[in-house]
């Protein structure tokens, strides 16, 4: 079945830098559309960055417009959020997501992962 694992959570100060994870498995990973999501609490989910299955398009929520970075590595089924100058706002669980959907950014996704827990502290 289809698994998306998510890593490399954690604390970090106001500032700081964090590198999220993705490794998908069961699942043709160069035909879908990828996307990292976050989910605060007490507040709905909502995309951050999306990524074309090239890697050529890529798409990001204007609250990371130049400090998130996502990428993907097809031949390690892998796709990354590089997130730089982290805000306490940035606190949430990340959740990747893969997406077959011709739309852009996708609006349906087919397949969840469990989500990372990302703190920054002020």
């Amino acid at each position: 079945q289809v698994q998306l694992v998510e890593s490399g959570g954690g604390l970090v100060q106001a500032g700081g830098s964090l590198r999220v994870s993705c490794a998908a498995s069961g699942l043709t990973f160069s035909s879908y559309t990828m996307g990292w999501f976050r989910q605060a609490p007490g507040k709905e989910r909502t995309l951050v960055a999306a990524i074309g299955w090239s890697g050529s398009t890529a798409y990001y929520a204007d609250s990371v417009k130049g400090r998130f970075t996502i990428s993907r590595d097809n031949a390690k089924n892998t796709v990354y959020l590089q997130m730089n100058s982290l805000k306490p706002e940035d606190t949430a669980v990340y959740y990747c997501a893969a997406a077959y959907d011709y739309r852009w950014p996708p609006v349906k996704y087919d397949y969840w992962g469990q989500g990372t827990q990302v703190t920054v502290s002020s």
